[in-house]
């Protein structure tokens, strides 16, 4: 052997063995939580890395260090995820945070659901099998004024499920202005494609009419369909057709008419200062065949997508075969069931948070800032800002809002250590300062925010 070779050997022998870091106590504390099997798996997986870093010329780690490499692995990997978070961002609907959080009840409803049996698809009058659709279709019906509703796991899917019963192998006509992305690569285009369906633009960017509709329908056409632009707007020389003039063409020619109204908002937005929403139920009114919205935006609820419309058309999705594949699961459905009843009792803006978080007078977001400043012992002020709604819906609207403002050299690192408290804090960086919107934080939420502030201002 030569003598180059005697110091890289002499490396090697200095990391210790699967057995010897097995022993250690902070090893032994994560064998106890843990599978040792996984642990064990996990040990070899670091001491493989480690020896390849020596076998590049690095200096071998001692013990202490790969041991607390192996434990911060862990804790990273096998952590309880999604993990909650305090959302002081300001944006209500915050599709990184997991969109509307769900009233206490739907949570409740939905603990029951899963942690035995139900009634998921077993109708107790006869005994015999039932369907998970019924109950929750009737509550949606009673809301919108629909003949029949179906619930899918998300409005992407439901538009797909829509498109695929209604169009499929045949042309869909639809405004070129409303061809979009919406997010997250959720394409119009793409949706269509995917569905077995033909995108027919027509229009411009910025001016579409009914006539417009009524030129492209041919044999080939299969539907025509209206999207909501949720997350952006076009201003200026504009001009859309309204969904009853839409519903005229397609009944003049026998088409049926699609509309996705994105937010799932069944409440006059304009009653909290924000601009008009469509609204689900307009869209019945206006006698469209089939409805599309989304469960978890500004309905309030869990993550789903919901159609509504005429009875022979939902029965065609119903009876699609990726009906199966979209649909929803028993938890979704029991938090989504009790938060359409919130609606039925009149108790949205005590019960459903994001329309307790919208109805938020500014007078009590100052109340609960000031007793937050207090409890921080002047390390932080009260400031004015404005909340959006976000996650797609009611795009450039703002709400007055109150914040608290952190005091730091760096609002970044503030913004870090918050995120890494125990209680974990999403906040902004505004006009350079670290600012915590209450109008997205809950009342019950705030002694966790105070301690998670007291743990990163000591």
């Amino acid at each position: 052997m030569s003598s180059t070779m005697l110091p890289k050997m002499n490396n090697f022998r200095k990391i210790p063995s699967v057995d010897v870091i097995l022993q250690q106590d902070d090893i032994k504390q994560i064998g106890e939580e843990f599978n040792l099997d996984m642990v064990t798996l996990l040990i070899r997986e670091v001491l493989t890395e480690t020896r390849k870093e020596v076998s590049e010329g690095q200096t071998p780690p001692g013990i202490e260090s790969i041991v607390k490499s192996i434990v911060e692995i862990a804790s990273t990997r096998w952590r309880t995820s999604p993990q909650a978070v305090i959302n002081a961002t300001g944006v209500i609907l915050h599709t990184n945070l997991g969109r509307a959080p769900l009233s206490k009840e739907s949570i409740l409803s939905a603990r029951r659901a899963s942690e035995g049996y139900s009634d998921l698809e077993l109708d107790l009058a006869t005994g015999k099998r039932g369907s998970r659709q019924a109950q929750v279709s009737q509550l949606i019906c009673d809301l919108v004024g629909s003949e029949a509703a179906i619930v899918v796991n998300n409005n992407a899917a439901a538009l797909i499920l829509g498109l695929a019963a209604i169009a499929n192998g045949k042309g869909v006509i639809v405004s070129r202005s409303e061809a979009v992305e919406i997010g997250g690569g959720f394409r119009i285009p793409d949706v269509l494609a995917q569905s077995g369906s033909k995108l027919v633009e027509v229009g411009t960017t910025n001016r579409t009419y009914s006539r417009d509709f009524e030129s492209a329908i041919d044999e080939d056409t299969g539907a025509l369909l209206s999207v909501h632009a949720s997350n952006f707007k076009i201003v200026g020389f504009t001009h859309s057709p309204k969904i009853s003039e839409l519903v005229a063409v397609g009944n003049k020619s026998n088409v049926p008419v699609l509309h996705d109204v994105g937010s799932g908002c069944i409440v006059d937005a304009t009653k909290y200062g924000l601009a008009k929403e469509p609204m689900p139920q307009e869209s019945v009114d206006s006698n469209v065949d089939l409805c599309f919205f989304s469960a978890d935006k500004l309905l309030g609820g869990p993550q789903a997508g919901i159609v509504v419309g005429k009875k022979h058309y939902i029965q065609k999705l119903s009876s699609h075969p990726l009906a199966r594949a979209f649909r929803i699961d028993k938890m979704s459905l029991a938090a989504l069931n009790e938060t359409l009843l919130h609606y039925l009792r009149g108790e949205i803006e005590t019960k459903i948070p994001v329309w307790q978080m919208i109805s938020a007078t500014v007078e009590d977001l100052s109340v609960r800032s000031k007793y937050i400043c207090e409890s921080l012992g002047g390390k932080a002020e009260t400031v004015k800002t404005s909340a959006t709604v976000g996650g797609g819906s009611l795009p450039g609207e703002h709400l007055d809002s109150v914040a608290i403002s952190i005091k730091a050299k760096s609002p970044n690192d503030v913004g870090r250590k918050l995120r890494e408290a125990n209680y974990p804090v999403v906040g902004r960086i505004e006009d350079d300062r670290f600012i915590l919107d209450l109008r997205t934080v809950l009342p019950e939420q705030d002694p966790f925010l105070v301690k998670s502030l007291k743990q990163i201002l000591v």
